[in-house]
């Protein structure tokens, strides 16, 4: 499902444009994302949380020339699901 497809969705169930709809997934997505920056966790009860972690450093190795690369350490986001979605999803 695309983003396009779940303001299509709740502009249908909520009787509102798709203008106003769009901006406020928008807002929605960009507040996960300033929290998620702040190093903050985001939990969606009933549907999961969104956290960061960090990556170690690591080596790695250009699949074109074979050379070994060092790959910088670098923060990642990570979603883990909540109960209540873990069990509609295994129904």
């Amino acid at each position: 499902m695309t983003k396009a497809e779940i303001v299509a969705k709740v502009a249908e169930s909520v009787d509102l444009n798709k203008k106003d709809v769009e901006k406020l997934v928008d807002m929605v997505f960009d507040e996960i994302i300033s929290a998620l920056n702040n190093g903050d966790k985001v939990e969606l009860r009933g549907f999961g949380s969104f956290r960061t972690r960090v990556r170690r450093a690591r080596k790695g190795r250009n699949p074109k020339t074979g050379k070994t690369i060092e790959i910088p350490a670098k923060k990642i986001a990570y979603f883990t699901p909540g109960r209540e979605l873990k069990e509609l999803l295994s129904k």
